[in-house]
């Protein structure tokens, strides 16, 4: 169930038709040694929150007052530094004691709603179902740094794709009557990559994995606008017709997510000639084990070569579910894309025996210090065909 403060964020962003959506990073948090604390902003973006355009070579400054869930009213600024090495827009000034942005909010969601370019309204939501709710109600899928909601459209971070893909996935959209299953979906996608990118199967683990999940969900909006829009703009017989339907396609937002990623993992995996189960019916129910769920129940099957994963697309709560899943094997896997935890978060892992396995592109929003194992795919997929052999 939504939480007060998530339903009020979603009310915000959809009576503003504005908001901008961002997984607040140790980088922002200032926790990494970078001395760039502050909430980073989409350059691309800019029009949205600032009058000052991206010029190189100069800083420029403009203040606003950000009004915050708790009521509290901050004047900051939104900085444009164009100087040195640096290319990036900030806000920042938010007085003492500011309770969202620190070491314990990494992971979370910023919600900026821009009212006007000088007045704000924010949100930081702590819950995944608040998260959850609300990028399924904008339509907004955070995959990369940020997303957000203009006018009731996305728009995206990513260059736009090449007309190659383009043209594999308007035939893919054209080709379907109802909605594709989830396989289906990412087959689709990850094709009219190897079809499209030169060299893409070469390309590290990591960087596969990322790419397959951000183009998924773009395929998926492609669909879904051409097979929900003659049920949006028909005329509903009662508000619970409407609700029903609103309701269908919010869940169906809500669960592709995390189907997405087991499946692209499960592929990139098999590519590294690892055998694997994918949701095997053994305790606790696990995303994968390695190789098999035979070996699992083999009692005589040595423990070391046995491997219980958790597929997780976010993991700052969820990551206890994965203590009780193959009970046989202590230490756990979790593979997630979630952009950055905190350090409390990531010693209780440790603490708890677990181990991440994050896209190296992504490991660097996470804050330094810690002590948990965090290995790469490819640095996975090694260590397991290794154990294996």
């Amino acid at each position: 169930m939504t939480s007060p403060t998530g339903e009020q964020a979603i009310e915000a962003a959809v009576h503003h038709k504005n908001a901008l959506l961002k997984f607040i990073s140790a980088n922002d948090a200032g926790v990494t040694g970078s001395h760039q604390c502050g909430f980073y902003l989409p350059k691309a973006l800019w029009k949205m929150y600032t009058f000052r355009p991206p010029v190189a070579g100069t800083v420029e400054k403009h203040w606003v007052n950000v009004t915050w869930q708790d009521g509290r009213t901050t004047k900051s600024v939104v900085t444009w530094y164009g100087r040195g090495t640096r290319s990036e827009y900030r806000l920042t000034r938010f007085g003492r004691d500011f309770p969202f942005l620190n070491e314990d909010t990494v992971g979370d969601l910023l919600v900026l709603i821009p009212k006007t370019k000088t007045e704000f309204l924010a949100f930081v939501l702590d819950l995944e179902e608040d998260m959850e709710d609300l990028q399924a109600t904008l339509g907004v899928e955070v995959i990369g740094t940020w997303g957000a909601y203009r006018e009731g459209h996305e728009e995206y971070k990513l260059e736009t794709e090449d007309e190659c893909i383009d043209r594999n996935f308007r035939e893919f959209a054209a080709a379907v009557e109802r909605f594709p299953s989830g396989t289906r979906l990412s087959d689709g996608a990850r094709r009219a990559l190897e079809d499209c990118i030169r060299d893409f199967a070469r390309l590290p683990s990591d960087d596969r994995l990322v790419r397959c999940v951000e183009a998924e969900y773009r395929l998926f909006r492609l669909v879904e606008r051409r097979l929900c829009e003659s049920e949006i703009i028909r005329l509903f017989k009662s508000v619970d017709d409407f609700l029903a339907t609103a309701s269908t396609i919010m869940q169906r937002r809500k669960s592709r997510a995390g189907r997405s990623l087991e499946n692209h993992v499960e592929h990139i995996l098999r590519g590294c000639s690892i055998p694997l189960e994918v949701r095997p019916k053994i305790d606790g129910n696990p995303d994968i084990v390695i190789p098999s769920k035979a070996a699992y129940d083999n009692g005589n099957y040595p423990t070391r070569k046995l491997f219980i994963v958790g597929v997780k697309t976010t993991c700052k709560d969820r990551w206890r579910q994965v203590l009780n899943e193959g009970k046989r094997v202590r230490k756990k896997y979790i593979l997630t894309t979630q952009r950055g935890i905190t350090k409390g978060q990531l010693d209780q892992m440790h603490k708890a025996g677990v181990t991440l396995v994050v896209p190296k592109g992504l490991q660097r929003e996470y804050p330094t210090g810690h002590e948990i194992e965090m290995l790469t795919i490819e640095e996975f997929a090694g260590m397991v065909r290794e154990r294996l052999r």
